[in-house]
């Protein structure tokens, strides 16, 4: 008799950071924007309930009006668990600043879309350590906060493929902050082109969601990026990680 590997899917809670404020917005719009607090006090809020990753993004540099570098800082030093850092990593000096905040990733986004070549060399640099985010309306790439395109998904995952990415973070930037469901059917076309884990990020709403998701580890799905749904208390951090198999 065969013994079954438990499928568990990482859940990892978000923090947006403007303005020193942890902050949620709707489709990336910044004047769409609701404040939930001190971003040190919901991350050791989210320590408490179990969560083991946190997926921090400073929203200020992400849309290249400002940073919150000091506060981030701050936020990582606050906590015992793994950090994946997002939010204006676009060069050499701005990557290894936030390689020494002591994340355990970085996500690069408008970079690895602007600068092929560039993220092909991180990527062969600190392996593991880089994450590519590829947000996506459709399958066109969105850059700069999602104010630009940046050319085909499958085309760009066939680049980074080819240059050894270890991790890819998919959010569809029409479902993100809406709580409509998260895209199955753009994650599993990832999947159907990648043997690299992908995790899942935007629209998530329901515990179901989870479940759902949580489904399709066998196919590359390996983790969750959730944040309005456990804001506005559709669930807590708590139901997710059990869900997930935590």
């Amino acid at each position: 008799m065969t013994s079954m590997t438990k499928q568990i899917l990482e859940i990892l809670p978000a923090i947006d950071v403007k303005d020193g404020r942890a902050v949620r917005l709707v489709q990336g719009e910044l004047s769409q924007e609701s404040t939930y607090g001190l971003p040190v006090d919901v991350a050791r809020d989210f320590v408490s309930q179990g969560a083991k990753w946190i997926h921090l993004v400073d929203l200020d540099a992400a849309f290249g009006i400002g940073s919150n570098f000091e506060l981030i800082q701050e936020v990582i030093k606050s906590v015992e668990i793994k950090i994946e850092l997002s939010g204006g990593i676009r060069n050499e000096e701005t990557l290894i600043r936030a390689l020494s905040t002591g994340c355990t990733r970085v996500n690069l986004g408008t970079a690895a879309i602007e600068d092929p070549e560039w993220t092909a060399k991180v990527i062969s640099e600190y392996g593991p350590r880089i994450a590519v985010g590829l947000d996506v309306r459709g399958h066109t790439l969105a850059a700069r906060g999602w104010t630009r395109e940046g050319g085909d998904l499958f085309e760009m995952i066939e680049l980074l493929d080819a240059a050894g990415c270890s991790r890819y973070i998919v959010t569809d930037v029409a479902k993100d902050g809406t709580l409509t469901g998260p895209n199955f059917e753009l994650l599993k076309e990832v999947c159907a082109v990648t043997k690299v884990p992908v995790v899942a990020s935007g629209g998530i709403s329901v515990i179901q969601d989870l479940i759902d998701l949580r489904d399709l580890t066998p196919i590359g799905i390996e983790g969750a990026i959730v944040g309005k749904a456990i804001y506005s208390g559709s669930f807590t951090l708590e139901q997710a990680l059990k869900a997930a198999g935590e």
